[in-house]
């Protein structure tokens, strides 16, 4: 270890949750070589083992982060209590509790919007719509990757390609070879996508909360629109060498006509005016973007109020009519109506509950001391693009959700332009393995024997080449953030 390496290892300290709360209750335990950070470190690693192993296990990813996170707490607080600090680990708890608790809320209004858009028949309209169309299969490819791209940033990535799909199924039927080609297109195009927007992923909405100053300023909601050129050429390089190997085919066309319900396109309106909310409560009024969403919950919740009391207009009845025929038949009245509180409970619960157990389980691990040490390394003796780059690449590994919460954690010195590579990293780094996203594991679910994790990886050199390609161009265009 090098002599500036070792004077920057205080400052590296004082980064990490644990200095932070020590300075408030006076005294920080070095816990790296103990019994207890060895323990947390092998409870942590066979935790995340078991979510990377969900699609074989069918044991949903929330139960062991959630259980590794309280045992790792329960020891730390254990060992502090023996030295007299009974406080400190309740400290360090609550500051990880908050940041969770920010994210938390802000997905759920997020969530909440999705499925009611998707109750609407929203989603199900347009999948409808492009199937009767009856593009060809290399037309298609392109059609799935723009929309994916495109939806990404205001939807999540997971919802855009579960919806991208199945379009694709419904039209490609048993022609395996094109169905995984689109669907590693549509992956690559929903992560891609999602990384030049605070509302496309989970990682870019966490970097946004966070409010990082730099020396070129705070890394705001506009900022991350520096990444769309980047992360459109990660998306177009391996699509467009992809592109020679889809079939020069043309399906039949045909399918279910579907149309949105009432209300649809005046839901879409109100999540993008919740969208503005957000952004302006915390750009202007320096409030957190949650409560911007929560506002714009209520909008959803008013204008549900409205369906539920003119449901009588969605069977074409006036109000007399429906009351007077609900009397001649009951089941009228029992017709389910728009609940916003049935569109909260059918949120993602278990992806809501695992990124607690994350942020729980990497926040301990941090106040042990073991993300300083990573620091140290990462960020020190790599460089923060060598480590940013590598960020990326663990990603396609490990979720990104745990790799960007422990950047997060470290918050190393670094530019704008450093910030918004490692978000651009990890955001696209997840594409180069079919489990490194979550867009990724599901439609492996959804396309089970098309989309596999080795006709992924077959490709995984043509998306690496893209990967890479971003990183120039960002390095390139964004040069003078830097």
């Amino acid at each position: 270890m090098t002599t500036p390496s070792r004077l920057l290892i205080p400052l590296l300290l004082l980064l990490s949750p644990a200095m932070v709360w020590a300075s408030a209750g006076g005294e920080r335990l070095d816990l790296t070589a103990s019994w207890v950070g060895f323990a947390a470190l092998a409870i942590f690693v066979v935790a995340y083992a078991l979510v990377m192993a969900e699609e074989f296990t069918h044991l949903r990813k929330s139960k062991p982060v959630i259980l590794a996170a309280g045992v790792i707490w329960a020891m730390i607080a254990i060992v502090y209590a023996n030295h007299g600090l009974t406080h400190a680990a309740e400290m360090a708890v609550r500051h990880n509790l908050l940041e969770y608790a920010e994210l938390m809320l802000f997905l759920l209004v997020a969530m909440t919007y999705i499925n009611a858009m998707d109750e609407r028949n929203v989603f199900e309209a347009l999948r409808s719509w492009l199937v009767k169309k009856g593009y060809g299969f290399r037309k298609l490819f392109w059609i799935t990757g723009v929309l994916a791209f495109f939806i990404s940033p205001i939807a999540d990535n997971l919802t855009t390609a579960l919806l991208m799909c199945a379009v694709v199924m419904a039209v490609g039927g048993d022609n395996t070879k094109f169905v995984l080609l689109a669907c590693i297109n549509i992956v690559v195009a929903a992560n891609a996508g999602g990384a030049f927007s605070p509302f496309g992923d989970i990682t870019t909405l966490m970097v946004w909360q966070k409010g990082i100053d730099t020396p070129q300023g705070t890394v705001a909601f506009a900022t991350f629109f520096a990444l769309f050129i980047p992360s459109l050429v990660n998306w177009l390089v391996p699509a467009a060498l992809m592109m020679f190997a889809v079939p020069d085919e043309h399906p039949e066309g045909g399918g279910e006509s579907v149309s949105m319900k009432r209300g649809a396109r005046r839901i879409i309106v109100l999540f993008l005016l919740t969208i503005v909310t957000a952004v302006s409560f915390h750009n202007f009024m320096h409030l957190p973007p949650v409560i911007g969403m929560l506002t714009g919950l209520s909008y959803l919740q008013f204008f549900g109020y409205y369906l539920k009391k003119t449901v009588h207009l969605e069977l074409g009845m006036t109000k007399d009519q429906f009351l007077t025929e609900v009397e001649h038949d009951e089941a009228l009245g029992s017709l389910p109506t728009f609940n916003v509180f049935n569109k909260i409970a059918r949120a993602e619960w278990d992806t809501l509950l695992f990124f607690y157990g994350v942020v729980l389980c990497v926040g301990g691990l941090g106040f042990i001391g073991y993300l300083a040490m990573a620091s140290e390394v990462m960020y020190v003796d790599w460089g923060a693009t060598n480590a940013n780059i590598m960020v990326g690449i663990l990603s396609a590994i490990v979720d990104n959700i745990p790799v960007m919460f422990a950047v997060l954690t470290m918050m190393p010195d670094m530019s704008m332009g450093q910030w918004l590579l490692v978000t651009l990293t990890a955001g696209v780094g997840g594409s180069l393995l079919s489990i490194g996203s979550a867009a990724g594991v599901a439609l492996m679910g959804q396309a089970r024997g098309k989309y596999t994790f080795f006709g992924h990886l077959k490709w995984a050199p043509v998306i690496g080449l893209g990967y890479a390609a971003s990183i120039v161009v960002h390095m390139w265009v964004n040069s003078s953030v830097f």
